[in-house]
């Protein structure tokens, strides 16, 4: 037997084609050689036989390589280009054949020299050939393409095309690009041999002989034809059962055909299935892009506040469609839905009086807002009641302050794909949202760790760059707004204070930095001496 542990070294001798450059290699194993098959530049396969057992295996040995086949792909070729073992006579070359040629996947008869089957890929590939379970694997374009292939005995006249081929009427022609959902049996070059249909007879004995459909099956079934409450309480048999490794494809295609039937049929609409679905936590905006254009199109917003928590791909197109919903459906409609409300207080009745008196009084970070920094800002509102009533009472209700603070501030975005699309939400919406993200900045400031209450709430971050990203998308327009006036003033005062804050902070800095310096000096000199730092 072969000895992983013994190091065996060989040098190819290439002959009269040194000059050309292995492109892809592929091995197989048999009893006494290890045949590495290898596609040069030149278009044409080696073949290069290993023995198992070296006879000195510490000695460089010299092996040769031997013509396979001439011309199976061009010489020209620089990418795309593959090769595989799929039996004893045939091996699959991906590769163009002529050199003004597309790229085609070829399967060759190795022992009568001739040419099977070939199939043309428009869209390119990527060197990369795979054959398992006779099934063939590449890369066309930017998907995964599975095409079935079953090798034949080799004959002569299956080799030159002229075996007899009849078909059973039970069977059916399977495409050369198999769908990984409805590919089943052979694929293309699967010659209908008195073989193969025996094997086919078979297949069809033993399923009949097994009655019991798999319950991923029967729950497709279902989904095509039955009520949605009938639907519903297979699908949580279906989930109830242990999960198997194409639980997540499974999921794909439950999820796919709710959808294919929603927009086939109006009025059907099973939201409790694809709640239960989505809770699976095993899907995302790409599996099924066509979910929330469904639940927008149905403005549920609960389906779409759970897919913006479980979706990690979203874009920002999607997203702010989501943000345009929230803000514009009415308060009676949000009343009446169920919303998950998680962390999300009705702030308006948990402030006391006096903490209402004393609110003027409090500080921002070290600076007064009701100081006299602002000349213009004091003659356009009465600071103290305003700003009162603006910091105890939220703008929105609840259950849309639970859409927003619980699903859009959590989303994930790219500001660059997400400012050209919030310049679409009215003006009125930016500045009722701009009112809600500054509320709870007020909240976080209101402690010192300047966190909101509850389980996951938005950072301070967050909430900062919402509002900026708001503003550079619709400063213009808002500044005309007379509502938004007061908003962009408490603002302006804001940032104000903010500057003068680090503006101190930066002086206290240089004044430690100059204690740090004489305490350097003093310990140097090893001397003792009073000192008076006047700081102010």
């Amino acid at each position: 037997m072969f000895n992983s542990r013994v190091l065996s070294k060989y040098t190819l001798l290439l002959g009269q084609e040194e000059k050309t450059v292995i492109q892809s290699f592929t091995a197989s194993v048999d009893r006494k050689f290890i045949s590495l098959m290898s596609l040069s530049s030149d278009g044409c396969i080696y073949e290069t036989l290993v023995p198992i057992r070296p006879t000195d295996p510490e000695k460089n040995q010299r092996v040769v390589r031997s013509l396979l086949l001439k011309a199976v792909a061009s010489g020209n070729a620089q990418n795309g280009v593959a090769l595989t073992v799929l039996d004893q006579d045939h091996v699959a070359v991906l590769g163009s054949p002529l050199p003004a040629s597309k790229e085609c996947l070829s399967i060759w008869n190795i022992k009568f020299q001739t040419l099977q089957t070939s199939k043309e890929l428009p869209q390119g590939t990527s060197g990369q050939l795979w054959y398992y379970g006779e099934n063939l694997f590449m890369l066309h374009g930017k998907f995964l393409t599975v095409i079935p292939y079953k090798c034949e005995v080799s004959s002569l006249a299956g080799a030159l095309g002229k075996l007899k081929h009849s078909q059973d009427p039970g069977t059916h022609v399977v495409p050369h690009f198999a769908n990984w959902e409805t590919s089943q049996g052979c694929g293309f070059g699967c010659q209908n041999s008195e073989q193969s249909r025996r094997i086919l007879r078979r297949r069809k004995i033993e399923v009949n002989l097994q009655p019991e459909v798999p319950p991923s099956k029967q729950l497709l079934l279902t989904v095509k034809k039955d009520s949605e409450k009938h639907i519903e309480v297979e699908l949580r048999k279906f989930l109830a059962i242990k999960q198997t490794p194409d639980f997540h494809a499974i999921i794909g295609d439950i999820v796919t055909g709710l959808l294919g039937r929603c927009k086939a049929e109006p009025s059907f609409y099973p939201r409790n299935c694809l709640m239960q679905l989505i809770q699976t936590q095993v899907l995302s905006y790409s599996l099924c892009p066509g979910l929330m254009e469904v639940a927008l199109q149905k403005t549920d917003v609960q389906l779409l506040q759970l897919c913006l928590q479980q979706f990690p791909d979203i874009p920002e197109s999607v997203t702010c469609t989501c943000l345009k919903l929230f803000l514009s459906i009415g308060d009676d409609c949000l009343k009446e839905t169920d919303i998950n409300m998680e962390s999300v207080f009705d702030y308006s009745g948990a402030v006391q009086d006096e903490k209402m008196e004393e609110r003027t009084k409090i500080f921002q970070n070290g600076f007064n807002l009701e100081e006299g920094n602002c000349n213009n800002c004091d003659q356009e509102v009465n600071e103290n009641q305003d700003t009162a009533e603006e910091t105890t009472s939220c703008p929105v209700i609840p259950k849309r302050a639970a859409l927003l603070r619980n699903a859009i501030l959590h989303s994930a975005y790219s500001e660059t794909f997400l400012l050209p699309h919030l310049k679409d939400i009215p003006a009125q919406h930016i500045t009722l949202f701009l009112q809600y993200l500054y509320f709870l900045y007020l909240k976080c400031s209101e402690n010192a760790s300047m966190t909101l209450p509850g389980i996951n709430p938005p950072t301070l971050n967050q909430i900062m760059d919402w509002i900026c990203l708001l503003l550079d998308a619709n400063f213009t327009v808002v500044v005309m707004i007379p509502e938004a006036k007061r908003l962009l003033i408490n603002l302006y005062k804001f940032v104000k204070s903010q500057i003068s804050v680090y503006s101190e902070l930066n002086k206290i800095e240089v004044s430690f930095r100059e204690l740090q310096k004489l305490n350097q000096e003093k310990n140097n000199r090893g001397l003792y001496s009073i000192e008076v730092l006047e700081l102010f």
